[in-house]
């Protein structure tokens, strides 16, 4: 065999290696997000249930034993009696009616244990046997290393609500969402690196900044979600396309000084959270039409058609749910297509750099 064809055949084996590699790591991130998917929802699930406080001490290793007995459920119990949500929301709550909003709390807890187990134990083996590109090892490194920042922040926002207040505080609860949300598009920032891209150009020279800054407010959008949810704001005005009866509703700045009433005032809360999605739907309408005129036959496009189906879809969610004064189920919905939208925009976001270069992963 010459030498041509010997340095052929390496070449193709090189090629067949690196796309099995990369097809092992991208279905180990896809079970990654696939279970922060479920760690949110069953969150979002834990707040709107009143469960969150319900585990009144942080046990990082302990604690993913539940009670066993009636003794060990009594004893938790009386730790949750001690804090105010149980004194002012829940007293004369029986252990049965008790275990209820604990299993909430435990699962969100043993779910994201688990994230961290199923994040390292795969990320060692597939380092250590040469399956890690260069280029993923520190990023990857960086998300399992936000993620157990992430175990901290959860706890500061659960100790909010342990000595002075009845629910957890709405800052804290938003940087904890907010946290969970750049930990999963991480995920599906590297995910997406590793899969094979089209090599269509981009539709336009702003193409690719217009998708970063809407995957940048859908993150936002997001976070201002959180500060509605901390501060019960989807309870109240419960009407649309009208706030309170109008389209700028009075009383927006109250409180002093003005800017605070953008974190603590329900009503400038939720008006503010409409705004942003009305900028989300604005630069998602504007990202598609500039795309089909552009070259409307190329992927960006394409994608850029689906991301903004997926915006219309997810401010429909939202606004039923509003109007419907915030179903556990809706909720649960709205929560899981902010996700989906993220997922999908870093997804298009990053469709734009095309596909981590392969001769790279053969050093």
């Amino acid at each position: 065999m010459s030498a041509t064809n010997v340095t052929a055949y390496r070449s193709v084996d090189d090629a067949g290696r690196i796309e099995r590699n990369r097809r092992q790591v991208r279905i180990w991130l896809g079970f990654v997000l696939f279970m922060l998917f479920v760690l949110v929802l069953v969150g979002g699930a834990t707040r709107l249930t009143g469960s969150g406080l319900s585990i009144t001490e942080w046990k990082p290793i302990h604690g993913v034993i539940p009670p066993i007995g009636a003794q060990e459920w009594q004893e938790e119990f009386e730790l949750y009696k001690r804090i105010p949500q149980y004194e002012q929301v829940n007293k004369g709550m029986t252990v049965d009616e008790f275990k209820t909003i604990f299993w909430w709390e435990w699962a969100h807890r043993l779910i994201a244990r688990s994230i961290g187990f199923v994040f390292a134990v795969p990320l060692a083996f597939f380092w250590l046997t040469g399956r890690i590109e260069r280029k993923m090892r520190w990023p990857l490194v960086g998300l399992l290393a936000l993620g157990g920042f992430q175990g901290f922040i959860g706890w500061w926002m659960v100790s909010s609500g342990l000595a002075e207040r009845v629910s957890v505080s709405q800052y804290r609860l938003a940087t904890h969402l907010t946290i969970a949300c750049l930990i999963f598009a991480g995920t599906v920032w590297l995910m997406r690196a590793l899969a094979p891209h089209s090599d269509d150009e981009a539709p336009t020279q702003g193409s690719r900044r217009m998708a970063g800054i809407i995957a940048g407010m859908a993150i936002f959008q997001i976070y201002l979600g959180a500060l509605v949810a901390g501060l019960h704001a989807g309870f109240t005005y419960n009407t649309w396309p009208l706030m309170d009866g109008a389209v700028i509703p009075g009383g927006l700045f109250l409180q002093q000084p003005w800017w605070i009433n953008l974190f603590e005032n329900p009503k400038t809360v939720q008006f503010v959270h409409r705004i942003g999605a009305y900028v989300l739907f604005a630069l998602a309408l504007v990202h598609l039409i500039s795309s089909l005129r552009a070259a409307p036959e190329t992927t960006h496009a394409r994608r850029a058609l689906v991301l903004f189906g997926l915006v219309c879809l997810q401010a429909t969610i939202g606004i039923l749910t509003l109007i419907w004064q915030v179903p556990l189920g809706w909720a649960l919905a709205h929560q899981g297509g902010a996700l989906i939208v993220l997922g999908f925009a870093v997804a298009h976001w990053r469709g734009f750099y095309g596909e981590y270069d392969r001769d790279d992963a053969r050093a």
